[in-house]
């Protein structure tokens, strides 16, 4: 499968780069966006990492980044051009840092290739509920930023970006941007099919510099499969992906993700969710699993309206079978569009971490929970 798979990849560029050059104009295009968070936070925790700390009052989140994505279509009708995403805000560490980068070639006939630094093809078709611009993302780790539930916070959950416990956008063990070529097919009649492969899990925006496919975690595969199409006024998004990689790591397992998810839409509103899993295989300290659950509705004129949750859950972080954690969150949000790129939201969220077993070894919490409550507002710009 993995040889049919690159064949696939292998096949469409060579009719890419077969077709005559054309020296066109560039267009020199950029945009990104900046979403800033203003909440009064209150929080309770039993954690004793946050023992004696107090984490109620006013806070500022801010999640930001500058895109820029030049491009030329030739002659022949093909288009070439570049996605580097720079992040708005200093990353851990204080360095500045780039997230995704990579080359795309699309046309009509041959779909998209993607060669570079981004997410897999399954992990950028996955779906889960529906939410309105503007609120605090519970369906990420980004809610962290408010409510403290991370390790690196002294909170209690694994809090990993890109995992089936805390965000419907997964990836095999979390990897991210890392090295690979995806190919997209172009839509038939609404149904699309992304196929990814990487060298290896690991890296965030670099090159590998070799990969010894006898060690670590390599030949990392995801497909996904999207369908979109209207029926008499009901539209309908739906989307499935499974990934795996090779572990050539000792007494582990090939690591897995897989999830599903599905929007509908009528009569302004729309109902989702979405449901997946992580199964690390021995390579992390836990497997994981979570759905979503969410309704939005379009008001006539500038303002939506929208409710959704996230339940997650971790597994065998602990020496006992039944050791646990869990992640949930439940949001309400109001969305007003004050212009082109410009949002206004007000929304209030409650967020949940909880360990409810001895998990001292791994993250040093046992039977703890972190609570916080966050009412909110938000300024998002899309340009």
């Amino acid at each position: 499968m993995k040889k049919q798979l690159l064949s696939t990849s292998a096949i469409a560029l060579g009719v890419a780069f077969a077709a005559p050059a054309s020296a066109q104009e560039w267009n020199m295009d950029w945009g990104g966006f900046y979403d800033s968070h203003v909440g009064y936070v209150t929080v309770d925790s039993n954690t004793a990492a946050q023992a004696g700390a107090d984490f109620d009052g006013v806070d500022v989140f801010t999640d930001a980044e500058i895109h820029f994505t030049p491009s030329v279509t030739l002659d022949n009708g093909l288009t070439f051009g570049i996605n580097v995403q720079y992040e708005a805000l200093n990353a851990g560490g204080g360095a500045d840092g780039i997230d995704e980068s990579y080359l795309s070639i699309s046309g009509d006939t041959l779909g998209r290739i993607d060669l570079g630094a981004e997410n897999s093809a399954g992990y950028k078709m996955s779906i889960g509920a529906p939410q309105v611009s503007g609120g605090i993302d519970i369906n990420s780790p980004w809610v962290s930023g408010f409510v403290p539930i991370s390790i690196a916070a002294g909170g209690n959950l694994p809090f990993a970006f890109r995992d089936s416990g805390i965000s419907s956008y997964a990836e095999v063990l979390g990897n991210n941007d890392v090295q690979r070529i995806t190919y997209y097919t172009p839509s038939f009649n609404g149904l699309t099919l992304g196929v990814s492969y990487a060298a290896n899990a690991a890296g965030n925006a670099v090159n590998n510099f070799g990969v010894n496919r006898n060690a670590g975690v390599t030949d990392v595969f995801d497909i996904g499969l999207a369908y979109s199409q209207s029926f008499n006024g009901v539209d309908v998004d739906f989307a499935a992906r499974w990934g795996t990689a090779e572990s050539n790591v000792v007494g582990t397992s090939d690591p897995e993700v897989w999830n599903i998810g599905l929007n509908v839409g009528f009569n302004g509103f729309v109902i989702g969710g979405g449901y997946g899993e992580n199964d690390n295989g021995g390579l992390r300290a836990w497997d994981s699993e979570g759905w979503s659950l969410g309704v939005t509705y379009d008001i006539a004129g500038p303002w939506s309206v929208g409710f959704d949750t996230y339940q997650g859950e971790y597994s065998g972080i602990g020496a006992a079978s039944g050791d646990k954690a869990e992640y949930e969150a439940y949001q309400l949000v109001g969305s007003r569009s004050l212009g082109a790129g410009v949002t206004w939201a007000v929304y209030a969220a409650y967020v949940e971490g909880s360990v409810n077993a001895d998990v001292g070894a791994t993250f040093g919490n046992a039977n703890t929970t972190v609570e916080g409550t966050v009412i909110g507002t938000s300024v998002n710009l899309s340009f």
